[in-house]
This record gives structure tokens, sequence and C-alpha cells, in this order.
């Protein structure tokens, strides 16, 4: 199947202003705070504010990111129909106003844990859409020449909200509440909002798909279809989506089980789990922000799998992990695995944006998103088997060799000499 190149427009319209670049940085930082916040705040309401159970919780969570299973392959469609500027600031909105009515239901006496399932499954579903929208979104701002370097600042916020965001979280349930926490989450995407409606660029119609033909026509089944044939069907494309299946399936059978070693079997303390986790988010901050710099140094796609090739017995000293000695052996691999996975994240990505068509952007963000969202379901489900029936030590076995071989698809595809964005073959 041959389908158009990237767009013309994207690859020599003038440059974009810093300012938007700078303002739709801001927007996802401040998203991605309130994320966070909201994701250990909305809990800590069903747990101090309604007594729930853990069954109770757990369904909490479950819902929060259900929505990427039920409607991650439609919501493409719909993002590549629409202006995805649009739909982040419609996005932003919706989940404000979610947020908002946890505080306003407890204040009034009336809050229930129906009404937080309600809420986690519907700003799951608003996070779909915008975060399709955003990475389908960042070409047409940041220019389809600067992506590494937008993809490496993005990268940079996501880690520095995941270390200092659920902190954040703490720190204000025990200064207020967990639902006037909540309002932090609500304004985040408040402000979120806010700096996207201040980018002054405007997208212009998708190249090679008129207004009121042709695709957007299209009955939905066929539009899925064309953007998981398009990822199954481009040499690139499926390369990155094993990878990016073989990292969270590798990551959830580490991270599921890791807790239940530490702390259960090995006796040790959970403040020794949040230094572990807590050194490997500073790694991967440091991934994100030199991931530049490492593709400059070794080229694209020597990077993506030469880095796997060195850094693939690091990992595996993770399920060495003890008492002693070996924990901070164990606490080495880690951190190098951690840095590799950051670096993996801005270049496949980049990639990934690179290669696809305008018009495709959204049905191939989705596509990508179902499965990698799909993997970690699977590797979660699989941890927790393996744990049961033969140790988690065994889990962490077999998360440590998945990730030791993810180089693997990367070296076997035409990515193994790229040196930069643009020697990717073109979708």
């Amino acid at each position: 199947m041959t389908l158009d190149a990237p767009s013309t427009p994207a690859r020599t319209a003038a440059p974009p202003a810093r300012r938007d670049l700078h303002l739709l940085f801001a927007a996802a930082a401040a998203s991605k705070l309130g994320m966070q916040v909201g994701s250990l705040a909305l809990p800590l309401v069903a747990v101090l504010a309604l007594s729930a159970s853990p069954g109770e919780v757990g369904l909490l969570a479950t819902l929060t990111t259900a929505a990427f299973l039920l409607i991650g392959l439609p919501a493409g469609v719909w993002v590549d129909r629409m202006r995805r500027r649009g739909v982040m600031i419609v996005a932003d909105l919706a989940r404000a106003v979610l947020y908002a009515s946890v505080p306003v239901a407890w204040w009034l006496d009336a809050l229930t844990i129906s009404q937080l399932y309600a809420v986690a499954l519907l700003t799951g579903v608003a996070t779909v859409f915008f975060d399709v929208s955003a990475q389908s979104y960042l070409p047409h701002v940041a220019g389809r020449d600067r992506l590494i370097e937008a993809n490496s600042v993005l990268g940079s916020i996501d880690w520095v909200v995941h270390i200092g965001g659920r902190g954040a979280a703490g720190f204000l349930v025990q200064l207020a509440s967990s639902p006037a926490a909540v309002v932090v989450t609500a304004a985040g995407y408040l402000v979120s909002g806010g700096f996207l409606l201040g980018i002054r660029r405007r997208e212009a119609p998708v190249a090679g798909v008129p207004a009121g033909a042709g695709e957007r026509r299209a009955p939905m089944l066929r539009s899925i279809g064309d953007g998981v044939r398009f990822v199954a069907g481009h040499p690139v494309l499926r390369a990155v989506a094993v990878a990016g299946a073989m990292t969270n399936l590798g990551m959830q059978l580490v991270l599921v089980m890791l807790p239940v070693l530490l702390v259960d079997r090995l006796g040790l303390s959970a403040g020794v789990l949040g230094l572990f986790f807590a050194a490997g988010g500073v790694s991967g901050l440091i991934g994100a922000a030199t991931a530049t710099r490492v593709v400059r140094r070794l080229g694209a796609g020597r990077a993506l799998w030469l880095l796997g090739v060195v850094i693939a017995p690091a990992g595996l000293l993770v399920p060495l992990i003890d008492a002693g000695p070996l924990l901070w052996l164990a606490g080495l691999g880690w951190v190098v695995v951690v840095y590799k996975i950051a670096v993996d994240n801005v270049v496949l990505v980049s990639f990934r944006q690179k290669v696809t068509p305008d018009h495709l952007l959204g049905r191939q963000t989705a596509t990508m998103r179902f499965l990698l969202t799909g993997a970690v379901a699977i590797g979660a489900g699989l941890s927790g088997l393996i744990g049961g029936a033969f140790g988690p030590r065994t889990a962490l076995w077999a998360g440590a060799v998945v990730l030791a071989l993810v180089w693997v698809p990367l070296y076997r595809s035409p990515l193994r000499h790229r040196r930069s964005l643009d020697d990717a073959p073109a979708g």
C-alpha cells in the first residue's frame, strides 16, 4: 500500500515561533503536573473521605487507564478529523470540570464512590484525546526538523513531574485534605488550556484530505484499519512498536513484583523502595535531557541499538537485588536501564512523528498507545502469575531478559544505520 509522504507544508513552512513552542511546553508541564497530583489525590479521597475498600481503590485505578483500551483506536480517527489544538483545549476543560466536581460534592456532603468512578473513567477518556492530539500536534508547532529536541524537552518535563508531582500531592493532602488537593489538579488542567489558547499559529487543513471528502467520510472501522495497517506495514513503525511493547512488558514484569520482593520477602523498608524508584526517576530525567546529545554523537539509529547492546548486562543486575552490597549493585543496574529507556522514548517518538503523514498522525499515535497500554496490562498480569508460581525474583529475571532484548527488533530494522530522522523512510 502506497501512502502519501509527510505533507509538504510541514517541511517547508517557516520556522515556528519560539513563543508557541514554549507555550506548548508550558501546557504540557501544567497538564502533567495536574495528572500526577490527581493520580495520588483521587485514591486518597476514596480512602480518607469515603473509607473505600482495597477492591474499590483497585477498580478506581483500573478505570483511570481503561479508556486507552476501550476507545484508543477510534480516538485516533476522530483526532485526525479535527484540529488537534482545539481537541486538547476541550480535553483540558473537561478534566478540570470533572476534577472540580469532587471537592464541590465533598463540601456539599454528597460525594460517593460512584462519582469517583465516573470521574476516573471520563477523565481517562479526555486524557486519551489529549495525549493522542498532543503527539500529533507537536510536529506542527515544533517543525519536523526539530522533533528530537522538542521531544527531549517534553521527556524532561515528564520525568521532573514524575519525580516531584506525587510528592507535592502528598504534601498537599497533609497540609489541607485530599479533596482540596484535587483542586490543584483541576487548576493544572485550566492553566494548561490557557497556555494552549495563547498559541498563535493555526493548523492548516490536513494535506491530501479535502474538507468534507475522502477520509472524513470513510467508515470508522476502515479508518481505524488504515492506521493499524500503516503501523504494521511500515518498516520503521513496526520495529518501534515491537521495541516499545517489549519495553513496557519488561518494565511491568519488574515493577509489579519489585515491591513484593524488596519489602515483603527481603524485609527492607518502603523508604528504600522509594529511594530506588527516585534514583531511577533522576536517571530518566538525565536520559531525556541528554538524548539530543547522544543522537548527535552516535546517530539516531545507532543510539537505539548500540546503547541497548552495551546496557543489556546492566539490566541483568536488577534481579540480583538483596540486602547489603547487592542492593547497590541492583540499584546501579536500574539507573542504567531507566536512562536507556528515557533516551529510547525521545528518539522512538521522534521517528514515529517524522515518518507519519499529517493525516495519519492521530491514528498512528492511537494505534501505538493501544499496543503499549496493552503491553502494560499483559506485563502486570504475567508478573503476578510468574511471581505467584515461581516467586517474585523469577518475575524480575523475566523482565530483565525482555528488556535486554529490546535492541534486537531495532537492529533488524531500517533504523540500524540511520544517523538522523531525515534518513528514515517516509510513509
